[in-house]
């Protein structure tokens, strides 16, 4: 039961009455609540709070959740997803951050908080402790792998360059480039610090490397991400996940040179070589044309003393066995000699051959007269006349060929084993069929035999003239099976 409620002078009252005059009327929750978001609101329209990331979370609908807290209290905050996407770095746990923005209440927990508008890394030392974590989280997924970098070319022919159009940088690069080695640069200007910083500096180098090698602007052979010196802060889009990603699968050497000689990026880490400084990375991307020149130089003096002692040492071997050598007339004399001596016999010889030919020509010239050939070749129609044949008489004899020929035929096949068969006849062999039988005995001593007949053979089981006691089935290697008879028995 509900207690009573006491009245002005203390007495209790059951049912609570306005009295006239009040100036404490009674209020709803959502009144109450209103009165005072207006209130904070009003009063902390504006603020910045320098505290520690806490609870942090993105939600799907791209808002983010968090908690500032310190030593003594703690504070909710929400950003919604329009600010929270124009963030320069990652929110996360252990941040100390500055959040910029109003109070306001929250009527559904009883609660107030923050709408921060934006959030800054409270000094350099949170930039640090963020490098610091962005560093892992980078050496984690492999982009500053050293295993992964790719040596530098030493005299590149195109040279990419990534960085501001204006400034110093650009023009101590060029300068440097010039007084060592005119080389040939390809300019992709972006801007270094602030919003969209990263991304630019990620495209241009993304941009190199999609570049054909035959295509109307020349494809680097090495590529200078340059920034000059600043804070920590100005140098921040370099260590931007976009860039390290970019510079760490770069299909072009990369030489990194951001900062002064005691700044330090992940673009340094994942580039394949780091410069302390952009004027030091032009010197390390081409040699000194004079220190070339010079060295070429002193390698063809070098090479032309190696030849000349090469000659010089050749020319004395070849004095020395030269000393050794005969004569040349001591050499080719008694060659000379022989070939006189050749040449003399091969004249005589040759004389002599005449001479006997001669002779021989001369006796048998005088049996090659005209008359002579002609009878000769009269003599010789006449027995080729007598060689030849009647016509009549070929004929003749090839007709009686022919005949002997067919008689021949026909006595072959009466004799030929296999005629009788067609007759009636059956031939013995033994049961492989290789041996012939021809009489009782050798039939009794095979026991089993093939009759061969005109369409075929069967077997047969030899008794040696008695009766059989019995029926035996038998087959052959070559035919069907069949049952086999007493051939020589009774029955």
């Amino acid at each position: 039961m509900d207690s009573p409620i006491p009245d002005d002078e203390g007495n209790a009252r059951l049912l609570a009455e306005a009295k006239a005059g009040s100036n404490a009327p009674a209020l709803s929750v959502s009144e109450i609540s209103n009165a005072l978001k207006r209130t904070v609101e009003d009063r902390f329209g504006h603020v910045r709070v320098r505290g520690e990331l806490s609870g942090f979370k993105r939600a799907a609908s791209g808002h983010l959740y968090f908690s500032l807290k310190d030593a003594d209290a703690k504070l909710d905050g929400v950003m919604w997803k329009g600010n929270a996407g124009r963030l320069p770095f990652a929110p996360e746990d252990g941040l100390e951050v500055i959040a910029t923005g109003k109070l306001t209440t929250y009527a559904g927990r009883s609660s107030y908080q923050i709408v921060a508008d934006r959030l800054e890394l409270a000094g350099e030392g949170a930039l640090l402790f963020l490098f610091e974590k962005m560093k892992e989280g980078v050496a984690a997924g492999g982009l500053v792998d050293g295993a992964r970098q790719t040596p530098a070319p030493h005299l590149p022919r195109t040279i990419g360059i990534v960085t501001s159009p204006t400034g110093a940088v650009i023009r101590d690069m060029m300068h440097r480039l010039e007084d060592r080695f005119p080389s040939h640069v390809v300019l992709w200007p972006v801007m270094v610090q602030g919003d969209g910083s990263a991304a630019q500096i990620a495209a241009a180098i993304r941009g190199f490397s999609a570049l054909p090698e035959d295509g109307p602007v020349a494809r680097p052979d090495l590529l200078i991400v340059a920034r000059g010196g600043g804070s920590i802060e100005d140098l921040w889009a370099f260590n931007e996940e976009a860039v390290v990603r970019a510079v760490a699968e770069s299909s072009i050497p990369v030489i990194s040179a951001v900062g002064h000689e005691t700044d330090t990026t992940l673009c340094d880490y994942a580039a394949d070589l780091r410069a302390p400084t952009p004027t030091a990375a032009a010197e390390m991307a081409v040699p000194v044309r004079l220190d070339l020149a010079q060295q070429l130089t002193q390698s063809g003096m070098r090479l032309t003393g190696g030849l000349r002692s090469f000659v010089d040492r050749a020319r004395e071997r070849l004095t020395t066995h030269i000393r050794l050598l005969q004569k040349t007339v001591d050499i080719i004399g008694v060659r000379q000699q022989n070939a006189d001596d050749l040449a003399d016999r091969l004249r005589r010889g040759l004389e002599k051959r005449a001479d006997l030919a001669r002779v021989a020509f001369a006796g048998v010239s005088g049996r090659l007269s005209p008359a002579m050939l002609r009878r000769r070749v009269a003599m010789s129609e006449e027995r080729l006349q007598s060689l030849r044949l009647p016509m009549a008489l070929i004929k003749r004899q090839l007709e009686e060929r022919n005949s002997r020929l067919m008689g021949l035929d026909r006595l072959l096949n009466s004799l030929h084993p296999e005629s009788p068969l067609a007759r009636g006849f059956a031939r013995v062999t033994t049961a492989d069929g290789k041996s012939t039988i021809v009489s009782s005995k050798q039939a009794v001593a095979a026991g089993v035999v093939r009759l061969n007949f005109s369409d075929g053979g069967v077997d047969a089981l030899v008794q040696g003239g008695k009766a059989p006691t019995q029926k035996a089935k038998l087959s052959s290697g070559s035919g069907p099976s069949t049952t086999q008879q007493d051939l020589f028995g009774e029955g």
